[in-house]
């Protein structure tokens, strides 16, 4: 058990609050191996339709908490991230089940990229984004050299990373970076409206579409085309997809399950 994540779970949503709101949720190698194991058997778990990360308090998460032993001067700090960070972002994209991050506050560091790293952000209008590694003399890690170019362009990420400039959750959604800005007062309702959607989608095809997309910056069109050609023929397959036909065949609302 670790008392800084909080685990909540309900309905197909399983719900993962960082909870260390006195240091603005800062990541401590527990606390990403609890996240990791979180995701791992999210992916085990049939029940499990959507995951859900947020922070507890005024913050996301204010990355790496800096009075961690692993990441004082002197120390190896690659192996902090060969051994705790790398995995759990793996596990984040690699789970065949949508992702929200509901970024309810200050998103830094590595919790900027754990946050980019989910499948849909949805973020308070109150919400900062910030690659602060330039500032300790570091680059950003946790995935966030690749994700960042993917998200904003080029000329944006470059800059983001070495200037370390914050951005807002509007500026963050003008380019691309997430999905959607709310004000404050409607965040949760608004991440309730998602996982509401999610939970009751087809989640084999949710899985596909996100590892389809995924893999689409490395593979030429052929290759990509041959990769939903492959998808297709398991999903057709799928009780899901017999569920979606006839319920459009006979005008109503499908019931999908998950299978």
């Amino acid at each position: 058990m670790n008392h800084d994540l909080l685990v909540e779970r309900n309905s197909g949503v399983l719900r993962m609050t960082l909870h260390r709101p006195e240091k603005l949720n800062a990541l401590t190698r527990s606390t990403i191996d609890a996240l990791s194991a979180g995701f791992e058997e999210a992916g085990r778990d049939a029940a499990t339709r959507v995951v859900v990360l947020t922070g507890a308090g005024r913050a996301f998460c204010a990355g790496q908490d800096l009075a961690d032993p692993s990441v004082v001067p002197g120390s190896d700090v690659g192996k902090m991230l060969e051994h705790h960070y790398n995995p759990l972002v793996r596990a984040i994209r690699e789970l065949e089940k949508p992702v929200i991050a509901r970024v309810n506050g200050i998103a830094a560091g590595a919790g900027a990229n754990l946050a980019f790293a989910c499948d849909i952000v949805v973020a308070a209008a109150s919400a900062t984004f910030v690659e602060s590694f330039s500032r300790i003399g570091l680059l950003p890690d946790s995935g966030g050299t690749w994700m960042l170019p993917r998200l904003v362009g080029q000329a944006r990420a470059v800059a983001l990373a070495m200037l370390g400039s914050p951005i807002d959750a509007q500026r963050a959604y003008e380019w691309g970076a997430i999905w959607k800005v709310v004000p404050d007062d409607e965040l949760d309702a608004a991440c309730d409206e998602l996982t509401h959607v999610l939970a009751r989608a087809p989640t084999k095809a949710l899985g596909a579409i996100k590892a389809a997309m995924a893999g689409a910056w490395s593979r030429d069109l052929v290759a990509q085309l041959e990769i939903e050609r492959d998808a297709q023929s398991m999903l057709g397959a799928t009780r899901d997809f017999r569920e979606g036909v006839e319920a459009f065949a006979q005008k109503r609302e499908p019931s999908f399950r998950g299978d």
